[in-house]
This record gives C-alpha cells, sequence and structure tokens, in this order.
C-alpha cells in the first residue's frame, strides 16, 4: 500500500537535515520512489547538494526561487531533461519576515502581509500549474500546514494567516485536478525543531504546551512525517483528496 517504486517526484523546500521537506524526501526514498529537488541561492545550495548525494550521484538538484516564475518555469525545464513524467509533488515552502512573527498581527505591514502570501501560499498554485502536464497518469501533490492556519497561536501572526490560505488553495486545487486524478492534500504537523521553527517567538513554550495537553503527551516527529507523507502519496491514499491530515499528538482534537 505504501510502495513508491517507479514513482518520480519533485521536492520543494529542504534546506537542511532537520527539514521536514527531507523527512519526506527521505522517506519517499525508502519507499522506492526517485527524486529531483530545488534549492533557492547558493547559500543553501550546499547543505541540500550534500544531504541529496545520499541518495546517487545522478540525483538531480535544480535551482529555484518560488517567488520567480521564470525560475519555476526553469525548475521544470530541468525536469523535463531528465523525465516526462512525474507523479509526486512536495511543498515545504514558507516564509515571513522575522518582525512579521513578533509582536502583535495589527501590525503585519503590507508588506510582509504581501511576501508570507506569496511565498507560503501562491507557491503551491504556481508549482502546481508546472507540475501538472508531467502528471499524465495522475499523481499526488502535497503540502505542509500547521494548526495556526485554523486557530489562533499567539507570535504566528500572518505566518498563519497565509497557512489558512495554502489550505484553502489545497482545497481549490483538489477540485480542480481531481478530473486528472491528482490529489491534493495537505499534513498539518504538530510543532518541530526545524530551522523555520527557531524563527518563531516563544517556540519552546509551544512544544512544553503540546507536551501538557495532547492525548499523546508530545507534539510529532519528523519520522511520523515521514511515514504520513509516503501514506498520502501512496495508492493507499487513493480515494483522499482535499485533505488536512493533523499528524500532532491529537493535539487539535482538544478543546481545552
Amino acid at each position: 500500500m505504501s510502495n513508491l517504486s517507479g514513482k518520480t517526484g519533485v521536492v520543494f523546500g529542504v534546506a537542511n537535515k532537520r527539514s521536514i521537506a527531507w523527512a519526506i524526501a527521505k522517506a519517499w526514498h525508502n519507499a522506492g520512489a526517485k527524486l529531483i529537488f530545488n534549492y533557492q541561492g547558493e547559500r543553501l545550495k550546499e547543505n541540500v547538494e550534500e544531504l541529496v548525494a545520499e541518495f546517487g550521484a545522478d540525483t538531480l538538484l535544480i535551482p529555484c526561487d518560488v517567488s520567480k516564475d521564470d525560475e519555476i518555469a526553469g525548475f521544470f525545464a530541468g525536469v523535463a531533461a531528465r523525465t516526462p513524467k512525474l507523479d509526486l509533488l512536495l511543498h515545504a515552502v514558507a516564509f515571513a519576515p522575522k518582525d512579521a512573527l513578533e509582536g502583535s498581527f495589527l501590525d503585519t505591514s503590507r508588506e510582509a502581509y504581501r511576501v508570507a502570501h506569496d511565498i507560503s501560499a501562491y507557491s503551491l498554485v504556481a508549482l502546481s500549474r508546472a507540475a501538472v502536464p508531467f502528471m499524465t497518469d495522475g499523481g499526488s501533490i502535497l503540502a505542509m500546514s500547521y494548526y495556526g492556519a485554523v486557530k489562533v497561536v499567539p507570535h504566528y501572526n500572518v505566518m498563519g494567516v497565509a497557512k489558512a490560505s495554502l489550505e484553502a488553495s489545497a482545497r481549490y486545487l483538489a477540485y480542480d485536478l481531481g478530473p486528472k486524478k491528482i490529489r491534493v492534500n495537505c499534513i498539518s504537523a504538530g510543532p518541530v525543531q526545524t530551522l523555520a521553527a527557531r524563527g518563531i517567538s516563544g517556540f519552546g513554550t509551544m512544544i512544553k504546551h503540546y507536551e501538557e495537553h495532547a492525548p499523546l503527551g508530545r507534539s510529532c516527529s519528523t519520522d511520523e512525517l515521514g511515514s504520513t507523507g509516503v501514506f498520502l502519496a501512496s495508492d493507499g491514499a487513493s480515494g483522499m483528496t482535499g485533505q488536512i491530515l493533523y499528524v500532532d499528538g491529537g493535539y487539535e482534537i482538544m478543546g481545552m
């Protein structure tokens, strides 16, 4: 049910070995998928290059800033040179200016709001549009979200609003792409220790809160997120689209 042999996927958002994107990419690879990765800028290239080397020297790594249409086009031109067909797409990309993740949401600047939505939400639409012509036998598109999309999480601010946009975008994409047998789902992950998480004020308090209130007494691990990513990419989830799956120790079900 979770065999991805013969499938090819593109992965956006690996920054380092603690990235959720990397955990899912490893799980996809271990399940048999062949993967192509993006990197944004020379600063991150070395990190990603070193990680993907363990998948083999022929693993393709292509630069792509998801906020630039020409770079998205260039990325998929590179994909076309390697393979005529894709089955999987992982969107694990999010960004908001650091000062927008502190203080009051009321003080969010117009530019911070625009940037957060462009990179964290619209990029899912742009990448899906570019990938769809390759998904000739259907496919699975997976995006990463968080509970702050549906409930107020102090200091998450504009990122929570952008994640709400991401989740709504996934539903509309699921509707559009259903006739092509392309499924679009999100994993809403509990807090995990990633580079991005460190930019959120009060992150340590958030982890402790999950330990105190989640039914499982914890959030989640990157390995668990990887396993869920494999499930959603596999035939085992062939009847699921437009869904938000919470992997958060059960925290989402709690009222108090």
